[in-house]
């Protein structure tokens, strides 16, 4: 089956705002199993609407759009696809009170004419309540061509998707398609599918794809079956060989798992506890990590030392070593891991000092130099790293890196 997705509204052609719901369903309908080649945007303007969904339907099995459900003159989609589509609308008795009940102990207390628009639908469409929100959703199915209505709001839309259309989609479909991620550190894009080249080009069912990462590379296998244990069969080989491949650089295959929710568990698992000394990153790896619930068990203090004042005070970096080396050096990098260690009393410490840019950079040291180390209970690993990019992206591949030492490092010595 192929599926298109139509957003409506003008405020997404003027950049108003971000049109987060096209990832959203393009996931969804890939876990489906759609095949999907359009994605189209189009204003509130009737006849480029109708020319958009009568284009749609005309070269795809199933369109979802999104938006222009309200109740205003603007909000035009529900008319246009009944329209071409060919349905008649009528009131629908349970969406007007379900629009009455919306009203119920509100702050506006009369309902204005305009929000009965909502409860007029396609005759014979099937009706989404809208939980969250006003306009429901709806579904249209005619000559073999079904139209998915869905509200714009993403805290409308991603629960009506999840709880209703998911399933009734879900139900429609003759075979599953199931996905597994490997989340790769330690690779760039072009290393990893020159390492598994010979899987992508002789793939078929399961399918390999790769995606590029702040400093990692996400691997989706996907498989295509008759239900989800025949799909989870064809996937369990090439898994094994990825990681036959990859081996520790390999920090997760659950899709939900990210690098620093990695980290943090390998700290719980290993009993370990942790602290950061920061310097060109300027708290990132500790902001990181504070992001994943739990680290409060592991992670005891960050400290931010972007002078060497700083550093010398509360790291213990020594005069002389910043004197002879610099505040970016790996002699420096190691003393502020160690120190940091020492200072907050934690079996972990990782430290970074680089070079970010735009400005600072010289012949011997240029910006995106960035030196890291961890020390982990008394030894040091240090790391020279020379990042590409605008200081954002140097400071986030830094931070990155850093988590990802600290992964490695407790991998090498396993349980210390």
């Amino acid at each position: 089956m192929t599926a298109e997705l139509i957003s409506v509204g003008t405020e997404l052609l003027m950049g108003n705002i971000v049109n987060s719901n096209t990832q959203f369903l393009a996931e969804k309908c890939a876990l489906l199993g759609f095949d999907m080649y359009y994605q189209v945007t189009v204003g509130d303007n009737y006849g480029r609407m109708k020319a958009v969904i009568e284009t749609a339907l005309k070269r795809s099995d199933l369109i979802i759009l999104t938006g222009g459900l309200g109740p205003t003159e603007d909000d035009l989609t529900k008319e246009v696809c009944a329209e071409a589509m060919g349905m008649e609308l009528v009131e629908d008795p349970h969406t007007r009170k379900h629009l009455e009940a919306f009203f119920v102990n509100n702050i506006y207390k009369e309902i204005p004419d305009n929000n009965w628009k909502m409860a007029a639908v396609p005759k014979g469409a099937l009706v989404l309540d809208n939980h969250n929100g006003m306009a429901p959703g709806l579904i249209l199915e005619r000559d073999n061509k079904t139209a998915i209505l869905l509200p714009g709001p993403p805290g409308e839309l991603y629960p009506m998707f999840n709880d209703q259309v998911f399933p009734w989609l879900q139900k429609r479909q003759q075979s599953v398609l199931v996905s597994r991620m490997v989340k790769i550190c330690g690779c760039g894009e072009s290393q990893v599918e020159d390492m598994i080249l010979d899987l992508i080009d002789s793939q078929t069912n399961p399918t390999i794809a790769t995606y590029a990462k702040t400093a990692e590379v996400h691997l989706r296998i996907t498989a295509r079956a008759g239900d989800r244990e025949q799909a989870e069969a064809l996937i369990e080989p090439v898994l094994e060989e990825i990681s036959r491949r990859f081996k520790e650089k390999i920090y997760t295959t659950d899709e939900k798992v990210s690098l620093e929710m990695a980290v943090v568990e390998l700290l719980k698992k290993h009993k370990l506890t942790m602290s950061t000394a920061e310097s060109c990153t300027g708290g990132m790896v500790a902001a990181k990590l504070v992001n994943v619930s739990g680290v409060s068990q592991v992670f005891m203090q960050g400290m931010v030392t972007y002078s060497n004042e700083a550093k010398m005070r509360l790291l213990g970096v020594k005069e002389e070593t910043l004197r002879a080396y610099g505040a970016v050096s790996a002699q420096t990098a190691a003393e502020m891991a160690a120190g940091g260690a020492a200072m907050s009393r934690t079996d972990v410490c990782v430290a970074i000092t680089g070079l970010a840019g735009p400005d600072g950079g010289t012949d011997k040291k240029q910006v995106g130099l960035v030196y890291m180390a961890c020390c982990l209970k008394g030894k040091v690993t240090v790391q020279e790293y020379h990042f590409k990019g605008n200081r954002d992206k140097i400071r986030e591949q830094s931070m990155m890196k850093a988590l990802d030492l600290v992964r490695l490092c407790i991998l090498e010595q396993g349980d210390c």
